[in-house]
């Protein structure tokens, strides 16, 4: 569970980093899981935006009581998990991730999510770990965003930089095994991964049954990857909204 001053940090920053590790054996089968994904993906060896997609197995890990019950502690009893991604930043070639806020690319009404991003490998400066602006959450509004088409970027939209203050970003180091949580207003990125280490991370993002998946505003693309496509689970409580088409539980 989070301490009150922990939540306390969450709201005035952000993110938070709590006083948690997942477990060797939960992080051997993330490993494995991944591998196997990328066996038969290998054009997922850097980034796959949608692992349940491809791979429920992945729900193992989002289940986990501990998470959830932090979860719970920042956005309420009632909430789903809309999506899993992969960021796994292989040595020397692991690309780039812009400075952006998760909402700018969620489908998502009212926005209001929390996402937990799972340190396989140990995240470090070195090897590209997330970045964060903190308070940048605060004014509830999405930044404008332009599109960047550059080589070398996992995500093709970035935030301009006359929205924020770049030289405020603090780098969420992690051991492995570590968790951070942040808030879907939070500006973040990430630098290259040009050292020799792997730099593996697992998100699972949860949303409050608050708010709807609006599958109307999704982008408009076919197959596994598509916004429209992902399977919402019901994680705890119940469906608050009445709108969500919860295509599985928990």
């Amino acid at each position: 569970m989070l301490t009150e001053p922990q939540i306390r940090r969450y709201v005035e920053d952000g993110y938070v980093i709590p006083d948690f590790r997942l477990g060797d054996e939960a992080l051997a089968g993330i490993r494995h899981a991944h591998d196997r994904l990328i066996a038969k993906h290998p054009e997922f060896r850097d980034y796959c935006p949608a692992v349940l997609a491809f791979d429920t197995g992945f729900l193992n890990i989002a289940r986990t009581p501990a998470i959830l019950a932090m979860v719970e502690q920042l956005i309420g009893a009632d909430f789903a998990l809309w999506n899993s991604s992969f960021f796994a930043k292989p040595p020397k070639v692991g690309t780039k991730t812009p400075w952006h806020q998760d909402g700018e690319y969620w489908p998502i009404r009212p926005l209001a999510t929390c996402s937990v991003w799972i340190a396989v490998d140990a995240a470090t400066r070195e090897n590209g770990c997330l970045r964060v602006i903190p308070g940048s959450h605060r004014r509830r509004e999405l930044g404008k965003h332009d599109v960047n088409n550059a080589d070398g970027l996992s995500l093709p939209l970035e935030i301009r930089r006359d929205e924020f203050d770049a030289t405020a970003a603090r780098d969420i180091v992690l051991d492995v095994g570590q968790i951070s949580l942040h808030d879907v207003f939070l500006i973040h990125g990430s630098a290259a991964n040009r050292s020799a280490e792997p730099r593996r991370g697992l998100t699972l993002r949860y949303m409050p049954t608050t708010s709807v998946y609006r599958r109307d505003l999704a982008t408009r693309r076919s197959g596994p990857l598509a916004m429209s496509e992902r399977t919402l689970y019901l994680m705890r409580g119940e469906d608050k909204s009445g709108r969500n088409d919860f295509r599985m539980r928990q």
